[in-house]
């Protein structure tokens, strides 16, 4: 009988994958050897394939080259990274040195692109794409960064007083783009996105703020879908409505000269994952000309925006399921040593669903499953009420230790799960280990941040400090009056 745990995957999906495979009984993720991982560093712990984030763009850019020459497309390619999808300097230099651009979405954001020119790591050729909706700090950040130089940081126009509010600070001339405010999918509880300014009024707005606006050259037209770039309906009714107004507007703005298409590309969750990546970009590039040509006008410069895509696929986290419970007839319990809330907000906070296997016991038989975190929050775990297949383990063995691991996971967790400071219940973040490879292909490990520390918990909570104490001085008349 086929009951080992080898035998279920072999029979549900093509195994072994291009980051997958087994070692005897263990796991092996982009050939990096988890069990021994595990006994290096213990768990739970995070870690980042640095390698990953370089080998995902160098794909992006060749697919669309392939597009642009295919189609004999007259436009250039520009690969900007979010970094609102990772913030970690390690990420930053890995993907920077694919000769990449940088979209941005608050103040802090600026700060971050400064210390990266004085490092060397970009320079005033790197286009710096400014979006979201912009309060003081950040426009006095952005022509901060104008002021000094940067004549290719753009800030995308969220709203009609974004213009003004810039100028006041920008001292010479500076380029914009401006942003559609898309309309979203029928499953969401609003219609258009709260960012951005709306199809019909793009051009009257262009017209009024800056056709005869001396100081500002539109050259950037912004179409982001929430959803990401997706094959389906939605995704094309909604590019060819961008379309519409990009060749309004470049009739009349001849400066105009490029599109960013924005909303990411997904990632790989589930081992049956299939997304055909070459093909969406091939018609995107494909629907552009052929609009372009139809209305007369000459093609838009490309950019992505791609923040999971980029850095999604080179995360993981391994943890050890520390014992069953069992509920009732039906449910066990695998309780991992951390929490899914803390570490992996996305798995409760919007249902997400990331790849989840044993890193060891390959060869046991398995068991169905439910996996509980350690937090005492009732929506604590992961299981398949939230995910769409059930989960199932090698059976637990008190004597025999399991391992499971998430991937696929670099996106967000940590900026959503509030890294380095408090974490629901006190769970501890776990240690995060940073992979790569040295010159000679050998894959090299480093410890990022050791497991977060009682000491460090009671610091944020001001367990640990005195608090300073001001006395306000009453004048006289303020005493007389209180003696009223």
């Amino acid at each position: 009988m086929n009951t080992k745990y080898i035998d279920l995957v072999n029979q549900t999906f093509d195994f072994p994958q291009e980051e997958f495979l087994l070692d005897k009984d263990h796991l092996r993720f982009h050939d990096i050897d988890l069990k021994k991982l595990v006994e290096t560093y213990g768990t739970p712990l995070k870690f980042t394939y640095l390698p990953k984030i370089s080998d995902n763009i160098k794909k992006a850019k060749v697919w669309f080259e392939h597009a642009i020459k295919k189609h004999s497309y007259n436009g250039n390619y520009n690969y900007c990274y979010c970094t609102k999808s990772s913030h970690f300097k390690h990420v930053l230099n890995e993907a920077l040195k694919n000769d990449i651009h940088i979209e941005t979405s608050s103040a802090f954001d600026i700060d971050i692109i400064e210390t990266l020119k004085e490092e060397g790591k970009i320079n005033d050729n790197t286009f710096v794409i400014s979006n979201g909706f912009k309060r003081a700090q950040y426009i006095t950040n952005i022509a901060r960064l104008i002021n000094n130089g940067h004549k290719n940081c753009i800030p995308i126009i969220d709203n009609y007083e974004e213009i003004d509010l810039l100028s006041n600070e920008i001292h010479g001339n500076y380029n914009i783009g401006i942003r559609i405010a898309s309309e979203e999918e029928p499953k969401f509880e609003f219609y258009t996105s709260r960012l951005g300014i709306g199809y019909k009024n793009i051009v009257p707005f262009y017209n009024k703020q800056v056709k005869d606006n001396p100081k500002v050259e539109l050259k950037m037209l912004h179409f982001f879908i929430n959803t990401g770039i997706r094959d389906n309906a939605y995704y094309w009714n909604e590019l060819l409505k961008c379309l519409k107004v990009y060749t309004s507007l470049k009739k009349i703005c001849q400066s105009l000269d490029s599109l960013n298409i924005g909303g990411g590309f997904p990632i790989k969750n589930s081992l049956a994952f299939d997304f055909d990546y070459e093909y969406i970009i091939d018609e995107i590039i494909n629907q552009i000309k052929l609009i372009c040509e139809e209305e007369g006008v000459d093609v838009p410069n490309i950019f992505t925006e791609f923040g999971s895509f980029t850095v999604g696929e080179s995360g993981g986290a391994i943890y050890e399921v520390l014992y069953q419970k069992q509920q009732n007839d039906r449910e066990k319990w695998n309780m991992i040593n951390s929490s899914f809330i803390t570490t992996l907000p996305d798995t409760w906070a919007i249902n997400k669903r990331f790849i989840m296997l044993p890193i060891n016991r390959w060869n046991d038989s398995y068991e169905r499953v439910l996996l509980g975190g350690l937090t005492c929050d009732s929506d604590d775990y992961y299981n398949s009420e939230q995910h769409m297949n059930a989960i199932y383990l090698p059976k637990y063995n008190k004597d025999k230790p399991l391992y499971i691991g998430f991937f696929n996971i670099g996106a967000y967790q940590e900026s959503i799960g509030g890294y380095g400071g408090l974490q629901h219940c006190l769970i501890p973040a776990p240690k995060h280990i940073l992979i790569d490879k040295d010159v000679h292909g050998n894959i090299t490990t480093q410890l990022f941040r050791g497991q977060q520390k009682s000491e460090e918990l009671l610091e944020i909570l001001g367990y640990d400090k005195k608090l300073e104490t001001n006395t306000i001085q009453n004048t006289d008349t303020e005493l007389q009056l209180a003696d009223k």
